[in-house]
């Protein structure tokens, strides 16, 4: 099995190499779409050894894009691909749980930090809130099972290719799981533990990152509807 990991990065400097270096070693290829990184954010993952491509547009979404971009020209042609973020607020070494359920037979699995253990103070109330709002909505419009937004996840390639992703920034974890959904993928979750990023976060790091990621995420959730 072919596995790609894909990490967004915007200023994580102090992080990434520690993420970098905790990803098993099944992985084949670590990507970091540095998102125009005003630090040393990508000269450090090349020294950890990710293959590092940027992206200048910002936006969580347009850094994912921008590897899968990548990924398509080289025509690498992975079975997996994982994403989780470079702030370390992940545990790398817990991608064999996500992995064991795509041998298993599921197509896309969601690490759920709600099923997990968290650190105290690694997720903000909004951050608790604004999942917690956005799974309910998800359950009474969809009848989906998701309990977490969760950057943390692994989807088979051409599942993913399937989902034609599109958007740019706070929406693309919840536009994954919506078109999975409504395309009928066979998905699950799997507790995974959460504890305090390296840094600030940028979205619940600040009141307009609060606010704009919550009404793209509500946004998504009714315009999916049918």
């Amino acid at each position: 099995m072919r596995i790609i990991t894909i990490i967004p990065a915007f200023n994580e400097e102090q992080s990434i190499g520690k993420v970098i270096q905790e990803i098993p070693d099944f992985v084949e290829l670590i990507i970091v779409a540095n998102n125009n990184s005003t630090d040393n954010t990508a000269e450090v993952a090349k020294q950890a050894g990710a293959t590092v491509v940027l992206q200048t547009q910002k936006g969580y979404g347009s850094a994912c894009l921008k590897a899968l971009e990548f990924i398509q020209t080289e025509k690498l042609k992975p079975d997996v691909i994982v994403f989780l973020d470079g702030d370390y607020s992940d545990y790398p070494t817990q991608m064999t749980k996500l992995i064991d359920k795509i041998k298993e037979g599921f197509d896309f699995v969601v690490g759920s930090r709600a099923l997990g253990s968290k650190e105290k103070g690694s997720m903000t109330i909004p951050q608790v809130f604004g999942n917690w709002l956005a799974t309910i909505l998800m359950k009474l419009f969809y009848g989906s099972r998701f309990t977490d937004l969760g950057p943390f996840r692994a989807i088979k390639y051409p599942t993913l290719l399937d989902l034609e992703m599109k958007d740019p920034n706070f929406g693309w974890t919840v536009e994954m799981q919506l078109k999975a959904i409504h395309r009928k993928v066979k998905y699950c979750e799997v507790p995974v533990d959460y504890k305090n990023r390296i840094g600030v976060s940028k979205v619940s790091g600040t009141l307009s990152g609060v606010i704009g990621a919550g009404y793209k995420i509500i946004t998504l959730i009714f315009k999916y509807r049918k």
